[in-house]
């Protein structure tokens, strides 16, 4: 197990992205050598050495020293960089660890059978998992074994976890096919897209009316973490329990007209094409001119003076 190898065990983190970043800075504090897996220019570079982190080289040299090795890098990337970088890298006993069930799940990564392969997935972006681990508080996260030749793989993930600051009891244990399958399905069709774009209608319709840009911002989007709050804390009807009767009375009224069964059998259509891998099989085709060029299609999921007032009542 990790803890009786503080120092010894090297763990490879290719990526240094939001969630690279936390996960490195974590292990690293928590008394474990890390070495960061980079391409030659990558400004991460820079970013990293800032952070106090030394171990910084090329993703095969990385590999090449890792006992564990953490895809912290983006989910479409995993299958080309795993070919022709990490594959023929591995150490011997090394242990491959996701933080997203696709990419196995899915094929885009067909791993050696002698290899330990491990998910553990915090319930949070990068930021989130720093921040709790400053604070000495632990977010939930998913963990799961895939491969267990070594049959030490469930403990390296307990490790890893109680490393990145993850309480055991808030551990939810799960298969690379449910996580990867129900994380795509959420960020799409609630999380993310679908809630964009409720804001996003909500907000032009009151701005339609005569309402200020301001004041709708207020209205369907600033108080959202207040209810998410309060919906994690004691479900959706404790929710309901703990707002105006207004609230609730038209909440009644006004859901189920809104979401109502035509979205119910588009969410089934998202999640058969997420299960049958027709999103995963686009996603793997994207370059880094699609990527690019994301951020200017993004825009039709927001509206600039939306995104103006949530600058403002940010600071």
């Amino acid at each position: 197990m990790l803890p009786k190898a503080k120092g010894k065990i090297t763990i490879a983190v290719i990526g240094y992205g939001s969630q690279g970043k936390a996960i490195a800075r974590n292990l690293h504090d928590s008394g474990y050598q890390v070495i960061v897996g980079l391409k030659d220019r990558s400004p991460e570079r820079v970013t990293a050495r800032k952070d106090g982190l030394k171990m910084i080289t090329s993703i095969p040299e990385a590999v090449r020293q890792g006992d564990i090795v953490c895809f912290a890098f983006p989910d479409n990337l995993h299958g080309r960089v795993y070919e022709t970088s990490i594959r023929d890298n591995l150490k011997k006993g090394a242990t491959l660890w996701f933080l997203h069930g696709l990419s196995i799940h899915f094929g885009l990564v067909k791993p050696p059978r002698n290899t330990d392969v491990i998910l553990l997935a915090p319930h949070g972006p990068g930021v989130a998992v720093r921040e709790k681990f400053l604070t000495d508080k632990s977010l939930s996260a998913f963990y799961a074994v895939y491969q267990n030749p070594s049959r030490k793989a469930p403990a390296t993930a307990l490790s890893l976890a109680q490393a990145l600051g993850i309480q055991k009891k808030r551990l939810v244990k799960t298969t690379f096919k449910d996580e990867a399958v129900g994380d795509i399905f959420g960020e799409q069709a609630v999380l993310c897209g679908a809630l964009a774009m409720l804001i996003k209608t909500g907000f032009e319709v009151l701005k339609e009316q005569g309402i200020k840009a301001e004041n709708a911002y207020l209205e369907v989007a600033y108080q959202l973490d207040l209810i998410v709050e309060l919906i994690k804390k004691y479900g959706i009807s404790g929710m309901f329990e703990r707002i105006s009767v207004t609230a609730r009375y038209g909440s009644l009224l006004a859901g189920p007209k809104i979401i109502d069964q035509n979205v119910k059998k588009k969410m089934k259509k998202i999640l058969k094409d997420i299960k049958e891998g027709k999103f995963t099989s686009r996603l793997n085709q994207l370059d880094e001119k699609d990527i690019r060029s994301l951020k200017k299609a993004l825009k039709v999921l927001t509206h600039p003076e939306l995104e103006k007032a949530a600058l403002k009542y940010s600071r």
